[in-house]
């Protein structure tokens, strides 16, 4: 049975929005589409001519494109939970894959729930708990062991063509790197309708259709293109390896190379980016497939549509098959708003993060803040004008490895504490090589190749900035020691804290040091 809201009603057809209330208009409803190691530059809307992503370049034609959107963690739990609380990771309490998050955190989700919404999940989330109702605010939750189980057991494989070879059981790090990143481009056997992706648009479409007549939330988050960068059958031809060279690997890289990819000859490279380019294909009709039947079902354009993904990818560059790092391949992510009628479509090339996502959205939609935001409303962007304060960097941590990175438009800098042994199956020659800084002056050297970290005027700059970002948003800022460097403070929130792990002062720094209560920023 339809109900009738009041609503925030924005009409975005001239320079600014304006607000009204009408009890005659519906609650719009909310579509939270989310990839996995999607990098922003596999992209046709990006100017990436290899791409074949039209469903994607169509929604971001009609709407809203984040050219310069970075996410806060290059690694998928850490990135999700800030996605969904809205607060940079070391302030939500997951900075590590395994991290559960807390229950009792406000969430996006949450929001919309005590707004009368009905809440929904499909797919990956990282939650790293069996799915329950109410869980993180989803009134319906089918994560990913229960998605898998439901598909296993509703939709039979078709018998394979005869002489097909398909992708082997994935073996992370059991297997050799050109096996479980795909080097031979393998199918998963089985066609297009049979995958996993195509069931998980289907409990999408399913759930939207149930909810027509009522406002919904719906997070449909799939696997691709992560590895072994699934696709089916059907997608086989779709890339020649040969088109993909992999990019060349520079004499700076080699010491930071993880081991798992040194053996990997060229040939395999570039097999692994055709791989991945195909995967993106695959996720690319999946996501069609919804924006189609949110289309069908009459309901486009009273929905807020947001697309992104938890992080990007290194695909070869730097000599990495990966995220964990802090280069612009693993951080790029692709960000688009869509509200047809109300959002104008542009391209904005000011710097953005993913804890941006979630003010914009509550701000869009009329609902309650989130107690603690990290981020700032993107409403501005939307309403086709220019915020008074553009963001002046972007700031991400990895604190697996104990390492942050903060760019500006000119400069990317990477600080890392070199004291923790990884335990992410990435190790170099040298797992432990101490505390390092990098710069890379981004103008003359956008593929960050050439460290220039003897330049101290601007690394000292970049350090202060990101010590500030730290001190401002961590919840253990007031036990920072007294009598640190700022480079021995930084590495004091480096640490991560998810599990009991006490903080350790640099060699030499043990004596004199007292803690104290830090003033608020």
């Amino acid at each position: 049975m339809s109900r009738n809201y009041n609503r925030r009603e924005f009409c975005l057809a001239g320079s600014m929005v304006t607000a009204t209330r009408s009890p005659k208009v519906r609650k719009p409803n909310f579509l939270f589409l989310l990839a996995d190691d999607h990098t922003a530059h596999v992209l046709g809307a990006d100017g990436n001519r290899l791409a074949v992503t039209p469903n994607l370049d169509r929604l971001a034609s009609q709407g809203t494109r984040f050219a310069r959107h970075y996410c806060n963690a290059p690694v998928c739990t850490p990135s999700r939970q800030s996605l969904l609380t809205g607060q940079l990771p070391h302030m939500a309490g997951v900075t590590r894959l395994p991290t559960p998050l807390d229950p009792n955190k406000p969430t996006l989700a949450k929001q919309f729930r005590a707004d009368g919404y009905h809440t929904a999940v499909f797919g990956k989330m990282h939650f790293n708990r069996p799915a329950a109702p109410g869980l993180h605010g989803f009134e319906t939750m089918m994560t990913e062991g229960e998605l898998a189980a439901a598909w296993k057991s509703a939709v039979r494989p078709s018998p394979i063509p005869e002489g097909l070879p398909i992708q082997p059981e994935w073996r992370p790090f059991r297997d050799p790197a050109s096996v479980w990143l795909n080097s031979s481009k393998l199918p998963v056997g089985r066609t297009a309708a049979e995958m996993k992706a195509t069931f998980l648009a289907d409990q999408a479409i399913a759930f939207m259709k149930a909810h027509r007549s009522e406002p919904f939330a719906l997070w449909a988050s799939f696997h691709e293109p992560h590895s072994p960068f699934d696709f089916p059958i059907e997608f086989c031809s779709l890339f020649d390896p040969a088109q993909f060279p992999a990019p060349p690997i520079e004499k700076a890289d080699r010491p930071r190379i993880p081991l798992v990819f040194q053996d990997l000859t060229p040939e395999q490279r570039s097999g692994i980016r055709a791989a991945y380019y195909t995967s993106v294909a695959f996720l690319d009709q999946s996501i069609g497939r919804i924006l189609h039947a949110l289309e069908a079902l009459g309901l486009d354009e009273n929905t807020l549509v947001v697309y992104t993904s938890d992080h990007g990818y290194m695909l070869g560059e730097h000599g990495r098959f990966e995220k964990h790092c802090g280069y612009d391949q693993a951080l790029r992510v692709p960000l688009f708003f869509r509200w047809k009628g109300r959002i104008r479509p542009r391209v904005v090339s000011e710097f953005t993060e993913h804890v941006d996502v979630a003010p914009t959205v509550l701000e869009l939609l009329g609902l309650e803040p989130l107690p603690v935001q990290h981020g700032n409303s993107l409403r501005t962007y939307l309403e086709d004008a220019q915020p008074r304060k553009p963001r002046p960097y972007i700031f991400s941590e990895y604190l697996e490895n104990e390492e942050a990175y903060l760019r500006t438009r000119d400069y990317k800098y990477v600080l890392c504490s070199g004291n923790r042994r990884r335990t992410d199956g990435y190790e170099t020659s040298s797992p432990t090589p101490g505390t390092y800084e990098l710069l890379f002056d981004l103008r003359d050297d956008p593929s960050e190749s050439h460290d220039i970290a003897a330049r101290p005027d601007v690394v000292q700059e970049l350090r202060h900035r990101l010590l500030h970002r730290f001190r401002g948003t961590h919840p253990e800022s007031a036990l920072e020691p007294t009598g640190l460097s700022e480079l021995e403070a930084i590495c004091f929130y480096l640490h991560p804290r998810d599990v009991a792990l006490p903080y350790r002062l640099p060699a030499g720094r043990e004596e004199g040091i007292q803690t104290r209560e830090r003033d608020k920023p």
